[in-house]
């Protein structure tokens, strides 16, 4: 005679998953962190030759810049000021799992950047994480709007209120700080969080059509923009939470 053993209570399942998945998300969050400190560290050690990777306006030889722009500063003081507002920022999205962190990230990334070298001035190099630490700002604002979720709008007045004035003068022009790629990375945002509320409720629909359930919710998210500009070590003038521009070599 055998005896089975009970299944799980459905919400202790639920809350193990979502346990697992923001754990997950927040690993990924600290790994991309991790990276972009790693890559300064060798930056200044090489002399920072790494500030000439980055995006290049409308070079088609150096369009691979806007991959790889983000994760490079042009100082640690620089990387401080943009890592505060990322962690921020993205651990929010990370709540809702890796997978939607790094769909973000990544949409940010490429359309931001693809903005930045379409507008930047002739003869810039951009480099810096504020383009995308504007893109997480302006999602976690348009969330709410897109899903008409109490919840997320309360989050996205919070980002409004704590961040708002920030964002908005990180987009007045200072020299040597990029504000195409803030525009740019918050406009991404903004076209990342319409796309994605528009798939979640496709796919909520459908588990309703199915006789199923739906996603248990779309991501809330917070905002914070970089503050203030720091100069960095070649004497070019850079915004901790905003992108270093600097003059492309010849």
């Amino acid at each position: 005679m055998t005896t089975a053993t009970p299944a799980p209570a459905p919400s202790r399942s639920r809350l193990l998953d979502r346990t697992r998945t923001q754990r997950e998300g927040l690993i990924v969050l600290a790994g991309i962190v991790l990276l972009m400190w790693l890559i300064e560290a060798i930056n200044s050690i090489d002399s920072n030759r790494l500030d000439n990777d980055g995006i290049y306006a409308r070079n088609i030889s150096r369009f691979w810049g806007i991959i790889t722009a983000p994760f490079i500063h042009a100082s640690f003081a620089h990387l401080f000021a943009n890592t505060i507002p990322f962690l921020f920022l993205g651990a929010i999205i990370a709540m809702h799992g890796a997978r939607r962190l790094l769909v973000v990230t990544g949409f940010i990334i490429v359309i931001g950047g693809l903005g930045t070298w379409l507008f930047s001035p002739s003869g810039s190099d951009t480099i810096g994480a504020s383009g995308i630490v504007f893109g997480y700002a302006t999602y976690l604002l348009a969330r709410g709007f897109f899903d008409r979720s109490i919840w997320e709008l309360a989050v996205g007045m919070v980002v409004a209120v704590v961040w708002g004035a920030v964002l908005i003068s990180s987009l007045v022009p200072h020299t040597g700080v990029s504000w195409q790629a803030h525009l740019c990375g918050g406009i991404a945002g903004v076209i990342a969080a319409w796309r994605l509320s528009e798939r979640d409720h496709r796919r909520a629909a459908s588990g309703v059509a199915g006789g199923g359930t739906g996603p248990t919710g779309n991501p809330s998210r917070q905002t914070g923009s970089p503050s203030g500009q720091t100069g960095n070590p070649s004497g070019q003038t850079g915004s901790p939470a905003g992108e270093t521009v600097r003059t492309a070599a010849r």
